[in-house]
């Protein structure tokens, strides 16, 4: 018999993305699959609309915004609590392939010691184009990056599993002894970095991660995703800082940060090119100060 998976797709006010993201996951040739929707508290009728069209997919509402930690904490201890084998945390503006799920399970199978696994992930309006084969982690930097990103697939990253640092929280299956382990995502990070320093504690005990390049999926993401946004950056530069002290990064790593930081500010306030990014000037500072002073989770930014 399969191994039980438990899929969790959170929701924020993303209707439309949601529902095609189901009708995806209605096509798995895996069989042994349980959906849950955890709803943060949307506006725009998700959860009556899901249960409405999918009778069989378990809704969860959170009754507020608990950001990408805590709403997939609440399904992922649900899961466990439900006889869960594997886990699979699943973006919901994604569509995968049939298959994606046979491989990855299969790939685990196969080696007890691969506890997190990570399909390659395309841009759904480029379906060539990576946007993750995976990711890595510079210590010597305090930087983290996805390997492959705005790449033509051309399998340049091999045919078969390949151990990497981290993979996205956009599409994560992990086994239900490594929740059981070392625990659920952090609520401190809100969103972003989260799954990184979670993979990190996988890692750390004794479990590898895995990117499966025959798994796939694609992205409702643009290519210029990464462009910064005040909130997007806000938690990106708190949680960076955060990661860094919960991994107990090295001191190359943090000089490596405060030396960026320290660049970005000269660099914004200087020169004219980037005249554009001056206002967030005042939000690098507030999310170094509210890292500094412990102000953690969801913050209000303008």
């Amino acid at each position: 018999m399969q191994p039980a998976v438990s899929i969790i797709v959170l929701n924020y006010n993303g209707r439309q993305d949601t529902m095609a993201c189901l009708r995806s996951l209605e096509h798995l040739t895996y069989s042994r699959t349980s959906i849950i929707l955890v709803d943060n508290a949307s506006s725009d009728g998700t959860a009556e609309a899901v249960r409405l069209t999918y009778p069989n997919v378990k809704v969860m509402e959170t009754g507020a915004n608990l950001g990408f930690t805590g709403g997939n904490n609440v399904a992922i201890k649900y899961a466990l609590d439900n006889g869960a084998d594997y886990i699979l945390l699943l973006n919901n503006d994604t569509i995968v392939a049939p298959d994606f799920l046979n491989v990855m399970v299969e790939v685990m199978e196969q080696d007890p010691t691969i506890g997190v696994t990570g399909p390659m992930i395309y841009y759904h309006n480029n379906p060539e184009t990576i946007w993750t084969a995976g990711g890595t982690i510079d210590w010597k930097h305090g930087t983290t990056s996805m390997i492959g990103l705005n790449q033509m697939d051309v399998s340049q990253f091999g045919l078969g599993p390949t151990t990497v640092d981290f993979v996205s929280g956009c599409a994560l299956l992990a086994r239900r002894q490594v929740w059981e382990k070392i625990g659920v995502l952090d609520d401190k990070f809100f969103m972003y970095y989260e799954e990184t320093e979670w993979c990190v504690r996988a890692t750390r005990a004794g479990y590898k991660i895995v990117y499966v390049p025959k798994a796939q999926m694609w992205h409702k993401i643009g290519l210029d995703a990464r462009a910064t946004t005040p909130r997007v950056y806000y938690y990106m530069t708190r949680n960076r800082l955060l990661f860094a002290r919960k991994t107990h990064a090295g001191l190359r790593s943090w000089l490596g940060i405060t030396s960026e930081f320290s660049r970005t500010l000269l660099s914004w306030s200087l020169r004219p090119k980037w005249k554009d990014r001056r206002p967030l000037r005042g939000i690098m500072l507030r999310a170094i100060k509210d890292f500094s002073t412990g102000k953690y989770g969801q913050q209000v930014v303008g």
